[in-house]
């Protein structure tokens, strides 16, 4: 499985096995990370999931949908590698992705 690992803000670090094919929001929920909400279970409907991808890891990740990034216009603190982790789908190629999760989800 691969390694998903969660820095909040605190610097805290959360390093949690990932199922290929769930989304990383669910690895997070299933394994109790602070900082992720997930408020609306994944239907990206909420940004309560919302995390900044590490640069190295940008690239490997299919492109933010029209849904996502009008979800994410409503963050606190958008960066130009912030997405919701619901919507990052986990395959092989993102053992070791890390996720930067912002101080406050709303």
């Amino acid at each position: 499985m691969p390694k998903i690992v969660f820095i909040e803000a605190n610097g805290a670090r959360h390093e949690v096995d990932g199922e290929v094919g769930r989304s990383v929001m669910q690895a997070a929920v299933d394994n109790a990370v602070p900082g992720i909400l997930a408020d609306c279970g994944g239907a990206c409907s909420c940004a309560t999931c919302h995390g900044y991808v590490r640069k190295e890891f940008l690239n490997r990740l299919t492109p933010k949908s029209q849904e996502e990034q009008m979800m994410l216009d409503g963050v606190l603190d958008l960066r130009d590698n912030s997405r919701l982790t619901c919507q990052i789908k986990i395959t092989p190629e993102l053992h070791g992705l890390c996720i930067d999760l912002p101080a406050s989800q709303f």
